[in-house]
C-alpha cells in the first residue's frame, strides 16, 4: 500500500526501470506533450510510485482523477460493471445505466431551459459535437467565435478554436473557416493596456461595440465559445462581468453560448461547474476529464432546442460504454457523497493563501490566480512591467519534479496546480514546502 504521507527528498528520474521504459515509448509513440520522465508504476489517492520506487506528491492529476487516484468506490463500479457488459452499442440501443447518468449530468448544468445530453469519450469530441449542435439548428448561421488563449481541442474542428500556443495550429492550415478570436479578460497582462474596473470591460463590450459593427455580422454567428476559466491559457481568471456581458450580448443576437467546463468543470473551482462562480448559464456545456476519474468520458449537455432531432445527423460509437457510465456515476456520487466541492473552495482558499505568502517574499512570483484547487503561479523577470519569465518557471518545474512534486506548465510562464479534491491540509503544506525549495534554487 502506497504511503499516504511520503517523505519525499529527492528523486533521480529516470531511475534505472523508468530508462528503459522511456527509451522504449520514446521508440514506439508519436510525439506528444512529455513534460517529465516519471514512468508510473502505481498511484493512489494523490500519490504516485515509479518503477524504480521514487514516490510523488500529484498535484496534476485533479484535472482529471477528481476523487484521487484509484477511488475504492469507482474501481468498485467499474469492476462490477465489467462483469456485466462493456459495449452494447449505447448510441443505438438502451440501458438504465445510460439513462440514469445523463439525468445525472443534465443536474449538473444550470438554467431553466431542458436539456439533453450527447455522451462521448473527450473534451475535444464534446466540442466537435457543440460546433455540429449550433450549426444543425442555425443553417443560415455559420460563424463561430472563441478567444485567444482558448483550449477548445486537437482534432481540426476544435483546433480552429483553440488559440493558447503556436505549436497546437502550426502546419495545419486552413483551419475551419469563419473562426474568429477575441482577446480575452486577461487583467493581468490586459491585452488592451487599460486597468480594471476603470476600463469598462472594453474586453466584452468591443464585440458589439465593433466587431459586430465592422467586421462580423452577428446573424451569421452560429456559437460562441467561452472557458469561464482559461485552462491551457494560463489559468486565467475573468472578472465577473466580463462573462455575464458577453452572455448577455449572445442571448440578444440570438447566438447560442457554449459553456466549455472540459477543464474547470466537476468540482475543482469550489463550484460544480465554473460557470456558477458568475451567475449565468449557458445553451452548450461540453464536459469531459474529471468526469470520469480517470476513464475517458465525455458529453456535451445542451439546451433541448438545439437537439440534432434527425437519426444520423451526428452520433459516434463508444459513448456511454459501460465503463464510463460506471465510472461517471461513482465520480458523480463519490463527489456528493463526500462533499467534494466544498472541500475544494475550503482547501483552495487556504492553498491560494500560502501562495500568495510566498508571493510576498519571492520577487519572482508575479501572480497568483485561481478558483478553488485551480490555481495558476506565474513568474516574471520583473514584477513593475509583468515580463513572463518562463526560463525561470521552466527551473522551478524541474525542481518541483526532482524534489517529489508533480505539476504542469500553462500559458506562457505559470505552473497549475490541480490537485485532486481529495487532497489534505498536509500534502498542501507539503506541496508549498517543496515549492518554496524549487524556487530558491532556480
Amino acid at each position: 500500500m502506497l504511503e499516504t504521507k511520503p517523505d519525499i527528498t529527492e528523486v533521480a528520474i529516470p531511475g534505472p526501470e523508468g530508462s528503459s521504459v522511456v527509451a522504449r515509448e520514446t521508440a514506439a509513440l508519436t510525439t506528444g506533450t512529455k513534460t517529465a520522465p516519471i514512468v508510473v508504476k502505481r498511484a493512489k489517492g494523490l500519490i504516485v510510485e515509479d518503477v524504480d520506487g521514487n514516490l510523488f506528491l500529484d498535484f496534476t492529476s485533479g484535472m482529471i482523477t477528481a476523487t484521487g487516484h484509484s477511488h475504492p468506490k469507482v474501481v468498485a463500479a467499474i469492476a462490477e460493471q465489467a462483469e456485466k457488459w462493456l459495449f452494447i452499442n449505447s448510441p443505438d440501443f438502451y440501458s438504465p445505466l445510460q439513462a440514469e447518468v445523463a439525468e445525472k449530468i443534465i443536474k449538473l448544468v444550470p438554467g431553466s431551459k431542458a436539456k439533453k445530453v450527447f455522451l462521448c469519450n473527450s473534451g475535444t469530441e464534446a466540442n466537435e459535437a457543440a460546433i455540429k449542435a449550433a450549426r444543425w439548428n442555425k443553417p443560415t448561421r455559420k460563424r463561430l467565435l472563441a478567444f485567444i488563449g482558448a483550449f477548445h481541442g486537437r482534432t481540426m474542428g476544435a483546433l480552429s478554436l483553440t488559440a493558447s500556443k503556436l505549436a497546437h495550429r502550426a502546419r495545419y492550415t486552413p483551419n475551419m473557416p469563419d473562426v474568429h478570436h477575441l482577446p480575452y479578460a486577461t487583467c493581468y497582462r490586459c491585452p488592451y493596456k487599460m486597468t480594471y474596473p476603470s476600463c469598462d470591460i472594453w474586453c466584452a463590450r468591443i464585440l458589439e461595440e465593433l466587431y459586430f459593427k465592422q467586421f462580423i455580422p452577428p446573424d451569421e454567428v452560429a456559437a460562441i465559445f467561452v472557458e469561464p476559466i482559461q485552462g491551457e491559457g494560463g489559468y486565467i481568471v475573468p472578472p465577473p462581468e466580463f462573462i455575464e456581458i458577453i452572455r448577455d450580448i449572445a442571448e440578444r443576437h440570438g447566438i447560442a453560448y457554449v459553456d466549455d467546463e472540459v477543464q474547470a468543470g466537476i468540482g475543482k473551482t469550489g463550484k460544480m461547474l465554473a460557470i456558477e462562480h458568475f451567475g449565468v448559464s449557458a445553451n452548450a456545456t461540453p464536459l469531459a476529464k474529471a468526469l470520469g476519474s480517470g476513464v475517458a468520458v465525455g458529453a456535451l449537455v445542451v439546451d433541448a432546442d438545439l437537439d440534432f432531432g434527425a437519426q444520423g445527423a451526428h452520433s459516434n460509437t463508444f459513448g456511454g460504454n459501460g465503463v464510463a457510465l460506471a465510472a461517471a456515476k461513482a465520480t458523480l456520487d463519490v463527489i456528493e457523497d463526500e462533499g467534494l466541492v466544498e472541500c475544494a473552495a475550503v482547501q483552495g482558499d487556504y492553498f491560494s493563501s500560502k501562495l500568495r505568502e510566498l508571493q510576498e517574499r519571492f520577487p519572482a512570483i508575479g501572480d497568483v490566480r485561481g478558483k478553488g484547487l485551480m490555481i495558476g503561479v506565474d513568474f516574471v523577470s520583473d514584477r513593475a512591467s509583468r515580463t513572463p519569465d518562463p526560463a525561470y518557471r521552466d527551473r522551478v518545474l524541474a525542481g518541483c519534479f526532482r524534489h517529489g512534486l508533480m505539476v504542469l506548465p500553462c500559458g506562457f510562464s505559470a505552473l497549475r496546480f490541480t490537485p485532486a479534491l481529495v487532497v489534505e491540509r498536509e500534502q498542501i503544506d507539503r506541496a508549498l514546502d517543496i515549492l518554496e525549495r524549487a524556487i530558491r534554487e532556480a
